[in-house]
Protein backbone atom coordinates (compact mmCIF):
# COMPACT_ATOMS: atom_id res chain seq x y z
CA UNK A 1 0.00 0.00 0.00
CA UNK A 2 1.09 3.52 -0.62
CA UNK A 3 1.72 5.85 2.36
CA UNK A 4 -1.19 8.10 1.38
CA UNK A 5 -3.58 5.15 1.32
CA UNK A 6 -2.39 3.88 4.70
CA UNK A 7 -3.08 7.25 6.33
CA UNK A 8 -6.54 7.42 4.70
CA UNK A 9 -7.75 4.04 6.00
CA UNK A 10 -8.44 5.20 9.61
CA UNK A 11 -10.50 8.12 8.29
CA UNK A 12 -12.71 5.83 6.18
CA UNK A 13 -15.45 5.36 8.85
CA UNK A 14 -15.67 9.12 9.25
CA UNK A 15 -16.12 9.55 5.52
CA UNK A 16 -18.82 6.86 5.44
CA UNK A 17 -20.61 8.31 8.47
CA UNK A 18 -22.96 10.31 6.28
CA UNK A 19 -23.62 7.28 4.10
CA UNK A 20 -24.50 5.08 7.07
CA UNK A 21 -26.60 7.85 8.58
CA UNK A 22 -29.26 7.38 5.91
CA UNK A 23 -31.87 4.59 6.16
CA UNK A 24 -30.63 2.89 2.97
CA UNK A 25 -27.06 3.03 4.23
CA UNK A 26 -28.13 1.43 7.49
CA UNK A 27 -30.05 -1.24 5.59
CA UNK A 28 -26.95 -1.96 3.52
CA UNK A 29 -24.86 -2.28 6.69
CA UNK A 30 -27.39 -4.73 8.15
CA UNK A 31 -27.49 -6.84 4.98
CA UNK A 32 -23.67 -6.97 4.85
CA UNK A 33 -23.53 -7.97 8.53
CA UNK A 34 -26.09 -10.74 7.93
CA UNK A 35 -24.08 -11.95 4.93
CA UNK A 36 -20.93 -12.16 7.07
CA UNK A 37 -22.78 -14.13 9.77
CA UNK A 38 -24.19 -16.54 7.17
CA UNK A 39 -20.77 -17.03 5.57
CA UNK A 40 -19.11 -17.79 8.91
CA UNK A 41 -22.02 -20.07 9.85
CA UNK A 42 -21.73 -22.02 6.61
CA UNK A 43 -18.04 -22.63 7.25
CA UNK A 44 -18.71 -23.73 10.84
CA UNK A 45 -21.54 -26.04 9.77
CA UNK A 46 -19.39 -27.57 7.05
CA UNK A 47 -16.81 -28.51 9.67
CA UNK A 48 -19.49 -29.70 12.11
CA UNK A 49 -21.10 -31.98 9.51
CA UNK A 50 -17.74 -33.57 8.77
CA UNK A 51 -17.13 -34.22 12.47
CA UNK A 52 -20.61 -35.73 12.94
CA UNK A 53 -20.16 -37.94 9.88
CA UNK A 54 -16.77 -39.18 11.08
CA UNK A 55 -18.18 -39.87 14.56
CA UNK A 56 -21.13 -41.81 13.12
CA UNK A 57 -18.84 -43.97 10.97
CA UNK A 58 -16.48 -44.71 13.88
CA UNK A 59 -19.31 -45.55 16.29
CA UNK A 60 -21.02 -47.69 13.63
CA UNK A 61 -17.79 -49.61 13.05
CA UNK A 62 -17.36 -50.17 16.79
CA UNK A 63 -20.96 -51.44 16.97
CA UNK A 64 -20.37 -53.90 14.12
CA UNK A 65 -17.17 -55.12 15.78
CA UNK A 66 -19.04 -55.64 19.04
CA UNK A 67 -21.62 -57.81 17.22
CA UNK A 68 -18.78 -60.18 16.29
CA UNK A 69 -17.40 -60.22 19.83
CA UNK A 70 -14.44 -57.94 19.15
CA UNK A 71 -14.13 -55.41 21.97
CA UNK A 72 -12.00 -52.51 20.83
CA UNK A 73 -12.51 -50.34 23.89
Amino acid sequence: MTPGLVSAVPALPLQLGGLLGQPLGQALAVVVAIAVVILVGRIALKIAWRLVTIAAVVIGALLVFSFFGINVL
